[in-house]
């Protein structure tokens, strides 16, 4: 459904807590029907949701869209080996629940299973349970956009189109363990974004910037941040204005710090999710404790960053988020579990069970994926280039998981000569396979950053909010493709 409206009252900051077992179930009761589901499955729980988010739009000086979500729902889940039966309903009641129980338990009827431990749980708080939407009136939230849109054409007068959007969720979760656990997690999470056109001399180029976390509405609307903002968007878009072909051959290439993890977390990261390497369809599958990447790289998957949009205090299953260490100076020493997956593969859960929502099973996905600092400065590695690309901004790209083969085009990136960075390149597309490109990591800087907060990762047709983040980094023998 789609709601709007212009009051300016003081907002209430305080989501209204999420009690299904007092709203809509008997907790005895659904406790009950869910041991019947899993009677000798090896693993199972119902998952409760509830998730309101609100959307603007402007456009062109006009707001296009205002848009309020509401939904609820639950999924229960029973899994026996590989198996797994699943069912879903947006209807929060007794009868609902007993129907997606005898679903779910046609695929584990065989039994035979003895339910594994529960997860451990956490009473860890990575983030606030304030409700965004309410931590600023709707008029503010307007004049903010209108806002944007003024400063960007008073900035530049070459600026033709300004499109800015605001987003704020809050996730409300509960998950009925059969062994008598209740897990909760509150998970807000806000996003601004702003693009620009600019036109000169018949000429027209865009750049974008934006981010956002698990935190407060407020915040992305203070003067100071969004036009921060507004400017590197700015920024991207006049240097583009001067950009020449993108040269084409294979090159060294210097990734910049922050965004540029999204190549590791597409080439790399899916690679070393735990479903992927049981199947053995990864390009990583039966390399546990052999060298995968340069000696210096060390890539984890960290979900407890407090504030972060990839950040989760309990993943989807109940097992609490943490610190996964994937690669250890090069050598592969770990992979993203489920319990699912885990449980096949004699290793422990790391908390990466993720679903998009009470309509999806979970599956191992990533949370925050990093490759951490190493001690160059990023001035060295680019002087080191005798001729190759410089690229500081990525768009979309493509990844094959079997053989970690991508392609990924650069928003911002510029042409290296002699070690000296010249004129910005347009076009540019760098491929590669992400296991050769890890070996062939040349230089580490010591500027890691983590990225503004603006990832979404697809898998298996579910999407989920996600970090990256890296260093500087030097890799030889890249191809990239271009149009000079």
């Amino acid at each position: 459904m789609s709601t709007a409206s212009s009051s300016a009252a003081a907002p209430r900051a305080e989501a209204e807590p999420f009690r299904p077992f007092d709203t809509a179930f008997d907790e005895h009761r659904a406790r009950a029907i869910l041991r019947d589901a899993v009677a000798g499955a090896e693993d199972g729980e119902l998952f409760l949701e509830r998730k309101h988010s609100e959307s603007l739009v402007l456009d062109d000086g006009r707001i296009r869209s205002a848009g309020f979500d509401a939904a609820e729902g639950f999924g229960l889940r029973a899994v026996r080996g590989a198996v797994i039966g699943y069912a879903h309903s947006t209807h929060m009641d007794e009868p609902a629940l007993r129907r997606a129980s005898e679903t779910a338990r046609l695929a584990v009827a065989a039994g035979g299973g003895t339910l594994a431990d529960p997860p451990a749980g956490t009473n860890r708080r990575l983030y606030t349970d304030a409700d965004p939407i309410l931590d600023a009136p709707f008029a503010l939230k307007i004049e903010t956009l209108r806002a944007i849109d003024d400063f960007l054409r008073a900035r530049d007068r070459r600026v033709v189109q300004v499109t800015a959007s605001l987003a704020a969720s809050l996730q409300q979760v509960a998950i009925l363990r059969p062994e008598g656990q209740v897990l909760t997690d509150t998970r807000p999470m806000v996003r601004l974004n702003i693009s620009v056109i600019v036109e000169a001399g018949g000429r027209r180029e865009s750049g974008s910037a934006g981010g956002g976390g698990r935190i407060g509405l407020s915040g992305l609307l203070a003067p100071g941040h969004w036009q921060t903002v507004a400017l590197e968007a700015l920024r991207i878009a006049t240097v583009n204005l001067s950009a020449e072909p993108a040269p084409a051959g294979v090159m060294d290439v210097v990734l910049g710090p922050g965004w540029p993890g999204i190549l590791l977390h597409e080439a790399v990261g899916h690679g070393l999710e735990g479903d992927f390497n049981r199947k053995e369809t990864s390009a990583f599958a039966g390399l546990m404790g052999k060298r995968v990447a340069a000696p210096g790289v060390t890539v984890v998957d960290d979900g407890t960053l407090p504030d972060r949009r990839g950040s989760i205090s309990i993943d989807d299953e109940g097992t609490a988020s943490s610190r996964t260490v994937l690669i250890e100076d090069g050598i592969l020493v770990g992979y993203m579990q489920d319990r699912q997956n885990a449980r096949l593969m004699g290793m422990a859960a790391t908390g990466n069970g993720r679903r998009e929502s009470h309509a999806h099973a979970p599956m191992p996905r990533m949370t925050n994926t990093i490759m951490e600092a190493g001690d160059a400065e990023p001035g060295a590695l680019v002087a080191e280039m005798k001729d190759g690309i410089y690229a500081v901004g990525f768009g979309g790209g493509q990844v094959d998981i079997t053989n970690g083969k991508f392609v990924f085009s650069c928003t911002e990136a510029y042409r290296v000569r002699d070690g000296r960075v010249g004129a910005p390149v347009k076009g540019a597309t760098l491929i590669g396979d992400g296991p050769t490109a890890l070996q062939h990591i040349r230089g580490i800087g010591n500027d890691m950053a983590l990225d503004p907060g603006m990832g979404t990762c697809g898998k298996q047709g579910q999407w989920v909010p996600v970090g990256v983040g890296q260093p500087s980094l030097l890799i030889g023998g890249l191809t990239v493709g271009g149009v000079a």
